[in-house]
């Protein structure tokens, strides 16, 4: 019963009746694997067109392997997105759960589903290979929560990301039905004439053959090698002729030939690298029968495409509905849909956010709309929340659920897409986001989180150019620090607390006299902050001169005591120098700048470290 307070939700009585004696302290979401998956693909589709938003919840095999790979609070829209990127790029999605909602006044009514998810080659063509990480933590909260990790691997659906399905389709070399309009080519040459002509002659001749019922019987043998020579083939059970060309121009001379027969229908065999090898013309023997094959072949390639897509079936489904998709956390999510289902994800969050939208133009994150909120508060998951409302706001919600799950399934997994959808209902309620007008719901949002549509940054990031961004180093503080206020120090000694640290700072300089803060990014690495601009150059200074003069830092600075500036962090981040310790990744900065700045010096503008911080030469 604990949910039920919780998140203060009324389930339907009519769902109270369909399932008497059922325990429903616990939602039901209905899980979907290979084997029912065709089926819940048809039913998704319809919920998805008739409902209002489309919430999303993903659990994944990890997120981060060491403590200072997570998104933290002095990270910049940018080293957010990068860390988010390292993350989708080593990790795999497991489950993918998906609700279709809509809100009717105090009443929600969901549609969820979890679906579980293995990547494997089920085309048996070599290609994708995949291979991931996994993080002890998150699969032992996945078996918690009832995840059977068998099922997964022997029927999890698998799929293929729309750069994957280019590729697979050059391999696979299938014929496809001719569907988009035939164009003519511009400009007709006398070799196009003549080559029109021929295919016009061979075509009339062939189906003169075909229909001509006083054939005498020929020899097996003959038979089968005037196929070959002709060209000639059965599609099924009907008539077919091969015709090979060597480039597109003659595709379009083909296939504008073909317009002039109603009773035949092209189709094209790809060759590696998409060009076409061939056109393949079947025969029909009336109207009827050629709008019999058209079905059939409309029906070969909808579960060809499944066949290829799996999942991605589900994607393209949310995305062709340009419904606004609803997250929490959509930074993170929103990289493993991209890295998996997508493609390769681009190496700058500007990049990746004009990608994404050509895709999902319209994604909410509840995290930015709890903002609107309790802006000081720490919120930043779904129970906390949504205790968080219930304890300010009156805003019940009668949740309906649909489509529920069979009395033997697990019911637990799945659920955060509930909570989401759930969260987002009574944030709808409270910020009075519902469209003025019924015209608004047909493709516009309200204007009250218009605002928060694509915000992929990081609720704690500001989204401003590095020059004037600043971050929250405090989890529990919106104050707003530059990133030039900021200094990177690592090589004290082990087990030394945040606290023990700004000790040994206090006093040693006028810079530690005034306002400034030390906070540990992990064990090997702190930060300090200060308040005054400018102290951070003049620690660096110091630093590399020595100039502080305490006897406790003179023997810090003598074991080793490094420090760097913002530029340095976000250096090591763009490099992909993921060590377990921070301190270990700046080491190898450190290392491979000293490389690159001697190999190019001469050659080219480069990098080098000045004081122990980055500076780029063309800036000075």
């Amino acid at each position: 019963m604990l949910q039920r307070r919780l998140f203060c939700t009324r389930i339907s009585k009519t769902i109270l009746q369909s399932n008497p004696g059922h325990n429903h302290s616990k939602w039901s979401v209905k899980q979907v694997t290979k084997s029912s998956f065709s089926a819940t693909l048809e039913e998704i589709s319809t919920f998805i067109s008739d409902s209002d938003f489309i919430a999303v919840s993903l659990k994944n095999t990890g997120a981060y392997s060491a403590p200072w790979q997570r998104i933290l609070p002095i990270d910049t829209a940018h080293t957010a997105y990068l860390k988010a990127k390292y993350a989708a790029e080593r990790f795999q999605v497991l489950q993918f759960a998906v609700c279709p909602f809509s809100i009717r006044g105090s009443k929600l009514i969901v549609h969820p589903y979890n679906f579980h998810l293995f990547p494997r080659d089920e085309l048996k063509i070599g290609m994708p290979s995949y291979s991931f990480s996994c993080q002890s933590s998150y699969l032992t909260s996945m078996a918690r929560q009832g995840f059977d990790f068998n099922a997964c691997i022997y029927d999890g659906i698998s799929y293929l990301s729309r750069s994957q399905e280019s590729a697979a389709i050059d391999r696979i070399g299938n014929a496809s039905h001719i569907t988009r309009k035939v164009q003519s080519p511009s400009g007709h040459t006398v070799a196009d004439s003549v080559f029109a002509e021929r295919i016009k002659s061979r075509v009339k001749h062939w189906i003169s053959s075909c229909r001509d019922t006083n054939k005498k019987p020929e020899d097996a043998l003959i038979s089968a090698l005037r196929k070959i020579v002709s060209g000639d083939e059965v599609y099924g059970s009907r008539p077919c002729l091969s015709i090979d060309v060597c480039s597109e121009r003659q595709v379009h001379l083909v296939l504008e030939t073909l317009k002039d027969f109603v009773d035949v229908i092209p189709l094209l065999t790809p060759a590696k690298g998409g060009m076409t090898m061939s056109i393949r013309v079947v025969l029909t023997s009336s109207e009827e029968d050629k709008i019999l094959l058209q079905k059939e072949l409309q029906n070969e390639e909808k579960e060809h495409n499944k066949r290829i897509r799996g999942f991605r079936e589900v994607i393209d489904l949310i995305s062709a509905s340009q419904k606004p998709v609803v997250v929490h956390n959509s930074l993170n999510d929103f990289t493993f849909v991209h890295s998996k289902f997508l493609a390769p994800l681009p190496p700058t969050l500007d990049e990746f956010k004009s990608s994404l939208c050509e895709v999902f133009p319209n994604v909410l994150d509840v995290t930015h709309l709890m903002k609107e909120i309790s802006p000081l508060k720490k919120v930043n998951n779904l129970p906390a929340s949504i205790s968080y409302l219930k304890q300010r706001f009156f805003a019940p919600v009668d949740m309906e659920i649909s489509n529920q799950a069979e009395a033997t399934e697990v019911k637990t997994l799945g659920h955060d897409v509930l909570k989401i959808s759930e969260l987002f209902a009574k944030l709808y309620s409270i910020l009075k986001i519902a469209p003025k007008a019924p015209e608004a719901a047909e493709g516009h949002l309200p204007d009250a989180i218009e605002c928060y549509i694509n915000l992929f940054n990081p609720c704690f990031a500001s989204s401003h150019g590095l020059a004037d961004e600043g971050v929250s180093v405090w989890t529990d503080n919106t104050r707003k620090i530059s990133i030039k206020n900021l200094v990177f120090l690592w090589g004290f000694r082990g087990g030394t607390s945040a606290g023990q640290l700004k000790s040994l700072l206090y006093g040693s300089h006028e810079v530690f006299h005034n306002e400034f803060d030390v906070r540990l990014v992990d064990k090997s690495c702190a930060v300090v902050v200060f308040g005054n601009p400018g102290f951070s150059e003049v620690l660096l200074q110091l630093m590399d001169s020595g100039g502080i003069c305490t006897s406790t830092l003179k023997e810090m600075l003598a074991d080793g005591l490094t420090a760097a500036g913002y530029e340095a962090y976000q250096k090591v981040c763009e490099l992909g120098l993921w060590e377990a310790d921070l301190a270990s990744s700046f080491e190898r900065a450190l290392e491979e700048n000293d490389s690159f700045s001697e190999a190019h010096s001469q050659e080219l503008p480069g990098i080098c470290w000045n004081n122990d911080e980055m500076i780029n030469l063309d800036d000075l």
